[in-house]
């Protein structure tokens, strides 16, 4: 039978795509159904049809999943932040340890390998220590704030995200009060006019120090001592900065940041390492798993005290410290020069000094370092991108033969493809460890090793 736009199907799903849709049959039509979990059965509008598949659009669940919860968040299926909050806990591991296995079989070609479980949390949600929410209109002209809805530009209102910290919710709500007592307008993307753009906050797990950052199309707030002062009330209130993106464009940040209160920092906690942390700075959003995460590319390291480790993708040293407690010396290379420079002070305040930070692209800065100066490396970690690691870093790689390589990835499809490449040229995948950094999403994050074949 042939399906076409707005045909309504009656589906059972039964499996679950990447981005954590649903995927269900009519007559050997496959249905992808964002919302909809595996064992619901459902009934979907086709919004989008192709020869042999289409997408559709959730209608009616006729017989909920037994993996089927109710979402804490009433805005869970507008936001699209969650792609994983109607599922239970246990599923969501299941899935995303089906994922990471999917990719390494599909695009690595791997057919057995040592899996550890997934690590994931025993408290799912309010795990986020940095949200970014944009400011707007709604139709009706109140000033409002929340999360992009998927896909658009369309505030949906939120004011407690349930992944984030309960403080967010007396922030939002004390600025804009005061842009509403002031009359000061929220940023217009259409027109390029208004003030305030976005509202953001850090906090640090381990230390209860808050961070306000307001990031404004222009040098100042008007009325800015008064806002000082009621965001001063919140307890562990640290940093309050202005953030000035004066750009007609979606990045958030700008260059600039004028701190208007306290500190132009916080400081927070990774294991025994302190690290501090500006609006600019990188740092991972879920602590409590980084530690787990870190722990395990430790692990895996295995360090002795006389090795020489090569960081690649270090941001602000996060990784780089850690394996510094443990390492003879470690060398890290990050092409953002406020993130090595976010590295070298956090390696000071630590009194770290077995740690030496490049400021460059890993695949020219290694290749460089090993041809003309001759570096080594017993171990090597990477954590790149999304887009994985550059095939002239790879190469280089091979050529160094480091005894182990540490691979933390936040994509498991590019994940794939590397280990691919250098199991195909003298490395052996020994481990696999999934982390779930992202409760509620479809993200996970992986440590893999691997080691030098004829060892």
């Amino acid at each position: 039978m042939e399906y076409r736009k707005n045909d309504i199907v009656t589906l059972e799903i039964v499996d679950c795509g990447t981005d954590g849709e649903g995927i269900g049959k009519a007559d050997g039509f496959t249905v992808f159904v964002k919302d909809a979990v595996i064992g619901d059965t459902v009934t979907a509008k086709i919004m989008k049809a192709k020869k042999n598949y289409g997408y559709g659009r959730l209608m009616e669940i006729l017989k909920p999943s037994p993996y089927r919860v109710e979402p804490i968040c009433p805005s869970a299926r507008q936001c699209g932040g969650c792609q994983l909050q109607a599922v239970s806990y246990e599923e969501q591991k299941a899935f995303k340890e089906k994922k990471l296995r999917g990719h390494l079989e599909r695009i690595g070609g791997f057919k057995e390998f040592p899996m550890e479980p997934l690590i994931g949390m025993d408290e799912p949600y309010h795990y986020r220590n940095k949200a970014q929410f944009p400011v707007g209109r709604n139709k009706e002209g109140r000033i409002v704030t929340g999360f992009y809805a998927g896909r658009t530009h369309a505030i949906i209102e939120n004011r407690d995200c349930a992944l984030g910290i309960p403080q967010n919710k007396e922030v939002l709500d004390r600025v804009i009060a005061h842009m509403e007592k002031y009359n000061i307008a929220p940023y217009d993307e259409m027109t390029g006019k208004g003030l305030v753009r976005h509202i953001f906050v850090r906090y640090g797990f381990f230390t209860g120090e808050l961070m306000v950052c307001l990031i404004i199309n222009g040098q100042d707030l008007p009325h800015q001592k008064e806002l000082v002062e009621k965001l001063g009330e919140i307890p562990g209130m640290t940093s309050i900065s202005l953030n000035i993106n004066k750009k007609r464009n979606n990045v958030i940040l700008g260059d600039k940041v004028k701190t208007i209160w306290g500190k132009e920092y916080i400081t927070d906690k990774i294991g025994d390492i302190s690290y501090e942390i500006s609006p600019l700075s990188f740092f991972q959003v879920n602590p409590h798993q980084t530690w787990k995460l870190y722990s395990k590319a430790l692990e895996y390291a295995d360090l002795h005290g006389e090795e020489t480790v090569w960081d690649l993708y270090c941001g602000i040293g996060t990784i780089s410290l850690f394996l510094a407690q443990k390492a003879k010396f470690v060398r890290g290379v990050e092409i953002v020069p406020a993130a090595i420079e976010d590295a070298r002070r956090n390696a000071h305040l630590n009194e770290i000094d077995n740690v030496e930070f490049f400021v460059g692209k890993a695949e020219e800065v290694l290749p460089r370092e090993y041809e003309k100066n001759g570096v080594y490396a017993d171990v090597i970690v990477v954590d790149p991108p999304r887009k994985g690691c550059d095939e002239m870093l790879l190469k280089t790689i091979l050529k160094m033969q480091p005894k182990r390589v540490v691979y933390v990835s936040c994509d498991s499809a590019t994940l794939a493809r590397d280990l691919r490449f250098l199991c195909d040229n003298g490395y052996e995948l020994k481990k696999v460890c999934g982390v779930d950094q992202f409760p509620q999403t479809v993200h996970v994050e992986t440590v893999v090793l691997l080691q030098r074949k004829n060892m």
